[in-house]
């Protein structure tokens, strides 16, 4: 099975407002970037599409480190997905999860591979994370500026 490192970020200039999602994806000597924006989105909605997005990039199951300051995926891949599975979406106060439909496109791309997590703190020099930001802002920042522009005419 091939090792893939997956960095993801995600950006909201508004929460919610214009977003955008920053991933790559590293094997062996190789490196893939990907990146789009989304209107009146929230930035936890992003941080998923980042992670779903890299993983669905892969055209075979794989072990993926997924590398993320995302204590939302983190937390929600490794505690809280098995738990809203058996009860039907709900969390443990009985409300629906949000993000469902993105936490069931991600849960299809966990079955398809061998996920580990790992989080780490935001804006702190970390390569990979700084770039996935600078994606997922500059992404973000497209939306706004051609929602201005649309909006002046």
């Amino acid at each position: 099975m091939k090792k893939v490192e997956l960095f993801a970020d995600g950006s909201c200039l508004k929460n919610p407002g214009p977003g955008g999602f920053g991933t790559i994806l590293k094997y062996k000597n190789k490196s893939k970037e990907l990146s789009a924006g989304f209107d009146n989105t929230t930035n936890n909605a992003m941080e998923l599409l980042g992670v779903i997005n890299g993983l669905a990039c892969l055209k075979e199951p794989c072990e993926v480190n997924v590398v993320t300051d995302s204590k939302y995926v983190v937390d929600g891949i490794s505690q809280w997905l098995p738990k809203w599975k058996a009860n039907n979406w709900k969390t443990v106060d009985k409300k629906d999860v949000k993000n469902r439909e993105l936490w069931v496109m991600l849960d299809e791309q966990l079955n398809r591979h061998k996920v580990s997590t790992f989080w780490i703190k935001g804006h702190n020099g970390h390569p990979e994370n700084e770039r996935c930001d600078e994606m997922a802002r500059e992404c973000a920042s497209r939306l706004k500026l051609a929602k201005e522009l649309e909006n002046s005419r």
